[in-house]
């Protein structure tokens, strides 16, 4: 834990004037895609999602998390991300068109890692040892809050790699005590659930095995059991403080 820690402290001290440039661009991006979404603007919020991922892939892991294990393969993690957007960049296959359907949801998904690091303030750590908004967890939610407000057609693998992070997400509450990621994690698993969802109910027409409506009570009852394991794991942080 404290080594988990210890790269952290380092990451930001050495980046943050990097971050806030990053997150200054994703703000102005983002504000864009909400407002005017041209097609200028849709390409370039990919461009910068590509590098956004690659910033993960290459700052965070290869080099500031180096003495962690298993860096290597959150590296090779975020930068198959890196590709896919790259991918999306060149051939248009997630175009951001505006659903209007879960504005609500995305909105909030995209402004919570802005208060990523208010959260590690009112638990007591100090800069340079806290969260920051541009870390994994915090820009696989802000990614997750853009395709929900508009992707009307969504790479399904793009989605699968970003459930896998959220539930990452989760068991670092245990293992490096940092509720924070439970916040960012537990609040993803809404948007997941809406991206399956829609994904089964545009099969629906198609011969399938098991059949579509099977498969979306399954993922019901996936999400209600990560759900449950979410609500069990906060309750044990709140009777620990």
């Amino acid at each position: 834990m404290e080594t988990f820690w210890n790269t952290i402290a380092q990451y930001n001290a050495a980046t943050w004037g990097y971050q806030i440039l990053l997150t200054v661009i994703a703000i102005a991006l983002t504000i864009s895609l909400f407002t005017n979404p041209t097609k200028i603007i849709q390409r370039t919020m990919k461009l910068f999602l590509a590098l956004l991922n690659a910033w993960i892939a290459i700052v965070y892991y290869y080099i500031y998390c180096e003495p962690r294990s298993l860096n290597n393969v959150f590296t090779l993690f975020w930068g198959v991300m890196t590709l896919f957007w790259l991918y999306d960049f060149l051939f248009d296959r997630t175009p951001f068109e505006r659903t209007y359907k879960y504005d609500k949801l995305s909105i909030l998904l995209c402004l919570l890692p802005l208060v990523y690091p208010l959260f590690s303030l009112a638990r007591g750590l100090h800069f340079p040892m806290m969260t920051s908004p541009i870390m994994p967890c915090s820009v696989a939610v802000f990614t997750i809050g853009l395709l929900l407000a508009f992707s009307k057609r969504r790479n399904i693998f793009l989605i699968l790699f970003l459930s896998h992070w959220a539930l990452i997400g989760f068991t670092k509450v245990y293992f490096f005590k940092i509720p924070e990621d439970f916040l960012l994690a537990s609040s993803s698993v809404p948007a997941l659930y809406l991206f399956f969802k829609e994904y089964i109910n545009s099969n629906l027409h198609k011969s399938s095995k098991p059949k579509a409506r099977l498969l979306n009570l399954a993922l019901i009852t996936l999400c209600g059991i990560i759900g449950f394991i979410f609500s069990i794991t906060m309750i044990n942080e709140i009777c620990q403080m």
